[in-house]
């Protein structure tokens, strides 16, 4: 079973930016592939960044390239997104997710995510 906490939402102001936690328990991070997916209101839940379970690769969708930075601490089991530029198409619940790679995760899924956090983007 794996517990995961995401915190750091809230609202900001296009071109700001927020840094979102993810406290993760129960698996080490060497185990699991871990990333961050979203889901606007009306929309289906899509992959927003993730690393592979060694954390020597890391993958973005195309539309958070060069604004979103996914980091990890791997003393804490902590995994940061770092948003950046951020606008109101990036209004979404944010999720913590892991699976046992990085492929179900791209696609917008995984074994276990959190209960989200929320960002919202005001124009």
């Amino acid at each position: 079973q794996v517990q995961l906490v995401e915190s750091g939402g809230g609202l900001v102001q296009a071109g700001g930016s927020l840094r979102l936690s993810c406290a993760a328990s129960g698996r080490t991070f060497s185990s699991v592939a871990m990333g961050w997916l979203r889901q606007a209101p009306g929309k289906a839940r899509e992959f927003v960044a993730a690393f592979t379970r060694d954390g020597g690769k890391t993958y973005y969708a195309d539309s958070v390239k060069g604004r979103f930075t996914i980091s990890r601490d791997v003393a804490t089991n902590t995994v940061y997104l770092q948003m950046n530029s951020l606008k109101p198409e990036d209004t979404a619940v944010y999720y913590c997710a892991v699976d046992g790679n990085t492929v179900r995760l791209r696609a917008g899924t995984g074994d276990y995510w959190g209960q989200g956090t929320q960002v919202t983007v005001s124009s």
